[in-house]
């Protein structure tokens, strides 16, 4: 049967030794975690900062706790060192010395300053109070809720310091590398949206890092907390940096590298482009001048034909060629950029319709070449049809050959007069068809004395 005393059951000699061996092992975790805290590269930082906003709110209310924190070990160790004189008086202590250990173990006899409460020291009444009485288990229950409202603090700003000061460094330095790119490439602020951006970043990013030093709670994002929790049920690293802004200048700087070395390599090909388009301008020109030179001998050689008018040459394009030439030496590279890819594509269609325009004027040439090519072609099958000599195919083609070797030619006679001789061929063409059937039969009938064998003697075919 337990003993009982003025505040319950008084705790057996076992039950003592067991709360001290707990108690002191619990003293070296507190003691250990507060010379961690200590050392926090995040309270050190802390304490050195010129802090604002959010971090320097939230921070002047966590640093006090720091020393509390040190007072309150003070007092549990001094009540535990009470409980320790008390039990290494002898032995087996007796009922009285088991009723005061049980007090001291168990009992509110450990006295706390107000500074000391975790709610300032306030009574329910609304007054000040200038001590407290505590459990030594409520004690470690203020240790640690004090030590998560301190860890949280400083975990949160040593992780944002950690993440984003070196990574804005290394941005600013290329931010630097991709300045001196726009300048070589003539692109300046107040002349070019590039320059003007890469002005805006360098004073967002030096804007960002100011915020990031001074307020880097501004930039933590806490999680709910849940699963396994320290410290007072507080979990330290239980959140995010928040890197929007960060990301958002890095993927600016991208894009403005990448517009940046396009207009170096257009620095590097706009000799060799720019003699493209004058080359291809050369060549529109060339044809342009071949078609007028045909148009010419179409209307000598060609009667009573429509000949199309031949453009002139494209003035306008040679004068853009001499305005791009000319921001190709001032090193306008952001402007010839443009310029230039409308110079090629309007060089193109400027060779193509000078083609085309060739083309349309040299048509009936060709077509004058086609029919005497068609009449020469006409002439052989009549060769060949033995029909060469005859009158009327003669008369024919010396027709046609006359109208179409003589200038200028009427092309529709011309062609008519072909025709006429095609069709004066067909007769011949029918005769000599039919010698070829009636030579169909005898073939057939020696192929078939060559399967039969010989006849009367006589040899094969016969």
């Amino acid at each position: 049967m337990a003993l009982t005393g003025p505040g319950g059951s008084v705790m057996t000699r076992e039950e003592v030794d067991r709360a001290l061996a707990r108690l002191d092992a619990e003293r070296e975790a507190v003691q250990t975690s507060l010379l961690a805290l200590q050392d926090h590269p995040g309270c050190r930082l802390l304490e050195g900062a010129a802090l604002t906003g959010r971090t320097q709110e939230r921070w002047s209310q966590a640093e006090p706790g720091i020393g509390r924190l040190w007072s309150m070990f003070d007092t549990y160790t001094e009540a535990l060192a009470a409980a320790r004189a008390v039990r290494s008086r002898r032995n087996r202590p007796n009922q009285a010395e088991l009723q005061e250990l049980t007090e001291l173990l168990r009992g509110t006899g450990v006295t706390v300053s107000a500074g000391r409460a975790s709610n300032g020291g306030l009574s329910l009444t609304g007054g000040a109070r200038l001590s407290e009485q505590v459990s030594l288990t409520q004690l470690v229950e203020r240790m640690n809720d004090w030590y998560g409202r301190i860890i949280e603090v400083a975990s949160a700003a040593d992780a944002v310091w950690s993440a984003l000061p070196a990574r804005i460094d290394l941005l600013l330095a290329e931010l630097g590398r991709v300045q001196a790119l726009a300048r070589s490439v003539g692109v300046h602020p107040g002349e070019h949206p590039a320059g003007d951006a890469l002005e805006e970043m360098a004073r967002e990013l030096a804007s960002l890092r100011s915020e990031v030093v001074s307020d880097p709670l501004a930039f933590w994002m806490p999680r709910p907390s849940g699963g396994s929790a320290t410290h007072g049920g507080r979990d330290p690293i239980a959140g995010t940096v928040d890197t929007g802004r960060y990301d958002r200048s890095a993927r600016a700087l991208d894009d403005l590298r990448l517009e940046l070395q396009d207009l170096l390599r257009l620095r590097d090909d706009a000799d060799e482009r720019l003699e493209g388009v004058g080359d291809l301008l050369a060549r529109a020109d060339a044809t342009l001048a071949e078609a007028r030179r045909a148009r010419g001998e179409v209307l000598a050689k060609i009667a009573a034909t429509e000949v199309p008018a031949v453009p002139g040459p494209a003035s306008a394009l040679r004068e853009r060629l001499a305005q791009a030439d000319q921001l190709r030496r001032h090193g306008q590279w952001h402007r010839l950029g443009p310029l230039l890819d409308t110079l090629e594509g309007a060089a193109q269609r400027e060779l193509l319709r000078a083609r085309e325009s060739l083309t349309a004027v040299t048509a009936p040439l060709a077509l004058r070449a086609e029919l005497r090519g068609r009449l020469d072609a006409y002439k052989a099958m009549g060769a060949r049809l033995g029909v060469a000599e005859d009158p009327e195919l003669i008369e024919r083609y010396d027709q046609a050959r006359r109208m179409l070797w003589s200038a200028p030619c009427d092309l529709r006679a011309a062609e008519g007069a072909v025709r006429r001789y095609q069709q004066a061929l067909r007769p011949g063409q029918n005769q000599a068809q039919n010698q070829g059937q009636n030579q169909a039969p005898n073939q057939n009938q020696y192929e078939e004395n060559r399967q039969n064998g010989p006849v009367d003697g006589r040899p094969y075919g016969v």
